[in-house]
């Protein structure tokens, strides 16, 4: 029941399997719950009947010593919803030594908010850079208010924000053509511009 279709960018239309770190749709995890109605759930992907929080915690430490960088960046999120913030910072920096780029995001999320560490712009901005030049769209949202000064800050470059925030846009993310329209009524976007 997995569709392959490309994962929304809404990670709340998605799901992480705790067992594998494999993500699939809301769609097919709906799919996989209908398919084995009344039988124990378990994992479409690795067949993986998670009965306890013991045994999917054993399974992730068992992938996190095989450099899995996916089950880092999930043992790291899972701290950061406990407000383990310095225990989620190690789990995110050892994915990112390993190319995660969706951890490159997290970790600057961190740093800007300044949870389980100093509030550090250099540092959040250049994760945000390494993760949107990943592909991750949000972060080059970000990067895009950023340059716009949404952040207080008055150091932007209306190019530069521009660039980002049509990048994240052709990529899919819906707040970054939003904010495109609302910079065009503002006349700092050409209608040129704003159809690239």
């Amino acid at each position: 029941p997995i569709c392959m279709i490309p994962l929304p960018i809404d990670l709340s239309k998605s799901i992480m399997m705790n067992c594998c770190s494999k993500m699939i749709c809301n769609g097919c995890s709906h799919a996989n719950d209908l398919r084995i109605v009344g039988a124990l759930k378990h994992c479409p992907f690795c067949r993986f009947e998670p009965s306890a929080d013991k045994a999917v915690y054993k399974r992730r430490m068992k992938k996190i010593k095989a450099n899995d960088p996916v089950a880092m960046r999930q043992e790291g999120t899972e701290n950061y919803h406990k407000e383990n913030y310095i225990s989620a910072l190690k789990w995110f920096k050892k994915a990112v030594e390993l190319g995660d780029v969706e951890a490159h995001g997290r970790l600057a999320s961190l740093y800007h908010e300044g949870q389980g560490v100093e509030k550090n712009r250099v540092k959040t901005k250049y994760h945000m850079e390494q993760a949107a030049i990943g592909g991750h769209p949000i972060a080059r949202h970000n990067l895009g208010c950023i340059e716009c000064n949404l952040d207080g800050e008055v150091n932007g470059n209306i190019e530069r924000a521009k660039r980002h925030l049509t990048i994240a846009a052709v990529q899919g993310y819906d707040l970054s053509m939003k904010m495109l329209l609302a910079v065009f009524k503002e006349g700092l976007v050409s209608k040129d511009d704003l159809a690239a």
